[in-house]
C-alpha cells in the first residue's frame, strides 16, 4: 500500500505529497476547465501515469534479458471527450527505442508495454493506440 495526502489549496489547485519519498506535487485545473494551467491537471497525471508505466514496464521486462533502454522516450497525447461526460477519450503513445534492441526481443518488449498496469486499469472507453519506433 502507497498513501497519498493530498490538501486542497485554493484557486483549483491541491499539494500532493506521497508519503514514503516525501515528495510533493501541485495539480491545477487545466486552462479549459476554468484553471490556470499552470502545473499538471488530474488529468495530465492520468495520461504522464500511462506514458511512465508502458516504459517502466518495457525497461523491466528489458533488463531481465540484459538489454538497457536509457535515452528512450515517450509522448502521450491527452485527448478529452468532445461532448458530455468529460473525460478523457483518448490516450495515442509513441514510445522511441534509441538504442538498438535485436529484433527477435522488440515483441516482447512491446507486449510488456501493453501490459502494463496503468493500460490495463484505465476502462475500455479510453482509446489507447501505442506506436513504437526501433532504433535500427
Amino acid at each position: 500500500m502507497v498513501q497519498i495526502d493530498i490538501d486542497y489549496t485554493g484557486r483549483l489547485k491541491c499539494t500532493a505529497k506521497h508519503e514514503p519519498s516525501g515528495t510533493t506535487l501541485i495539480t491545477v485545473a487545466p486552462k479549459d476547465n476554468m484553471g490556470d494551467g499552470s502545473s499538471f491537471s488530474p488529468t495530465d497525471l492520468m495520461a504522464t501515469a500511462l506514458g511512465t508505466c508502458i516504459i517502466t514496464t518495457m525497461a523491466i521486462a528489458a533488463n531481465k534479458h540484459g538489454i538497457e533502454l536509457t535515452g528512450a522516450t515517450v509522448q502521450v497525447q491527452k485527448i478529452m471527450s468532445a461532448t458530455p461526460p468529460r473525460r478523457i477519450a483518448q490516450l495515442p503513445v509513441v514510445v522511441t527505442i534509441t538504442q538498438f534492441v535485436p529484433p527477435e526481443f522488440r515483441q516482447r518488449l512491446e507486449a510488456a508495454g501493453h501490459a502494463c498496469p496503468v493500460h490495463r486499469t484505465i476502462g475500455p472507453d479510453t482509446e489507447m493506440p501505442i506506436t513504437f519506433h526501433w532504433k535500427d
